[in-house]
């Protein structure tokens, strides 16, 4: 089995998750809303035999960088992960449910991984690679159970504010189907590989854009993490109960948006920032 660490569905706890072998997992999850754009490389998800790193290469080349087998030979340079990145080689497990979603999302999003590993490697430079810092932490945690989403009038933002989960996603559940607030992208791979196991409520931590646009949002973030407009603490990152978006859960009545261990109420002092325009 292989190992990483993913926030759970409770959102405040990071707990190892352990996923499942492949031949365990039941290939009717691909078929959830989190995978619909990374449907191209469906065959690599559902196929009987791990994809090779050769075959990661094939499927999903990358301009400037290339995926290469993390091994003891490659560890050996002790470098850090990320400075590996920035020359142009992505470190990725063999048969790793973790590492071949974090391909698919370098694929899908690149701009966004170059603009983090980027950002990664600024902090890096300045502090060493054994210390980490606030914005670091952001980064990571973005990159681990990111999620973008667009919203067409910022009014619907006062919910998300107040965590009335229940305004938010139940009794707007028309305008999310109509797309006047949607997910643009899911950047968290560690959400993906969550989503292995049947009936794992998950939380993602969004960055929000306003705009009409889903591909034009997603460029926005990438601009905004290049230039080091957002992600400076984890604080910014607006938690968002996956299970409650219409259409991502079997059962999604009142009483279901009424679980308060899921659907957590906010904070005392906290606030999110302005969505990115």
């Amino acid at each position: 089995m292989t190992e990483s660490v993913a926030e759970s569905g409770a959102g405040t706890a990071r707990r190892r998750f352990i996923a499942p072998l492949r031949g365990q997992v039941d290939t009717a999850c691909f078929q959830h809303p989190l995978f619909a754009e990374f449907m191209a490389w469906r065959t690599l998800m559902t196929g009987d035999a791990w994809p090779d790193i050769e075959t990661l290469n094939a499927c999903m080349p990358l301009p400037g960088r290339r995926f290469v087998a993390q091994d003891a030979s490659l560890l050996e340079d002790g470098l850090h992960y990320e400075t590996r990145i920035q020359q142009g080689r992505i470190a990725t497990r063999p048969q790793n449910w973790h590492d071949l979603f974090n391909a698919m999302v370098w694929t899908r999003y690149p701009a966004i991984k170059h603009a983090l590993n980027a950002q990664q490697c600024g902090h890096i430079a300045r502090m060493g690679p054994s210390a980490r810092n606030a914005g670091q932490q952001a980064l990571t945690q973005f990159d681990e159970t990111g999620v973008i989403v667009r919203v067409r009038d910022v009014a619907l933002l006062d919910a998300w504010d107040a965590h009335d989960w229940s305004t938010l996603l139940h009794a707007n559940a028309a305008l999310w189907r109509s797309g006047d607030i949607a997910i643009a992208g899911v950047v968290g791979h560690a959400l993906m590989e969550q989503m292995l196991v049947p009936g794992r409520l998950l939380v993602g931590k969004c960055l929000v854009v306003q705009g009409e646009d889903d591909a034009v949002c997603v460029a926005r973030v990438a601009e905004a993490i290049i230039n080091g407009d957002v992600l400076a603490a984890a604080a910014e990152l607006r938690p968002l109960p996956l299970a409650g978006v219409p259409g991502w859960y079997p059962q999604q009545d009142a009483d279901f948006y009424a679980q308060v261990n899921y659907f957590r109420p906010l904070r005392e002092g906290r606030a999110y920032p302005q969505p990115l325009r």
